[in-house]
């Protein structure tokens, strides 16, 4: 199956839009996108992991994580922050995301507000996420430091890990 995948920059906005479907139903991929034990399987570009220090899904929750080496290293020395704004179960999610040390204290004033939607089909669940910077320095340095590559990396992780729970099931 050909699955979507569409990744654009608006420097006008300020923001990214990704839209990515998977071939599975929608409390899987809900699931994979909420549940830190599974966000740790699927969010950092192999060779890396991600390991969540704190997740707390609920509004006024966050997640707080890092992208680690394979020696075990924290990348660059930082966390990544995600507080959670509204959540409608299984439809959507919005946070606000930014860059701390290892316990959520902000390392800069950098930030990004995103809006995570979901859509049930017949045979996929489409994502929609809306990621809308603090400013255009922060949306293009994201947009050259590799996140485009990271976010399709983790996307195909995403879809590995959804083919072992489908073909178990």
């Amino acid at each position: 199956m050909n699955l979507l995948f569409d990744f654009t920059v608006d420097k006008a906005t300020k923001t990214i839009h990704i839209t990515r479907e998977f071939a599975t139903d929608l409390d899987l991929v809900w699931d994979a996108f909420t549940k830190a034990e599974i966000l740790d399987q699927w969010t950092a570009p192999k060779p890396y992991r991600a390991r969540t220090k704190e997740m707390d899904f609920r509004e006024g929750g966050r997640w707080l994580y890092a992208m680690v080496s394979p020696e075990d290293v924290v990348i660059g020395g930082r966390y990544s922050l995600v507080e959670f704004i509204k959540i409608q179960p299984k439809s959507s999610f919005s946070t606000k995301n930014s860059f701390s040390d290892e316990n959520g204290n902000s390392i800069n004033n950098a930030f990004s507000l995103v809006k995570n939607s979901f859509k049930a089909g017949a045979e996929t669940t489409t994502v929609y996420i809306e990621k809308v910077f603090d400013n255009l320095s922060t949306l293009e340095m994201m947009a050259t430091g590799g996140f485009i590559e990271g976010t399709a990396a983790a996307m195909n992780n995403l879809d590995e890990y959804l083919r072992t729970l489908v073909s178990t099931k």
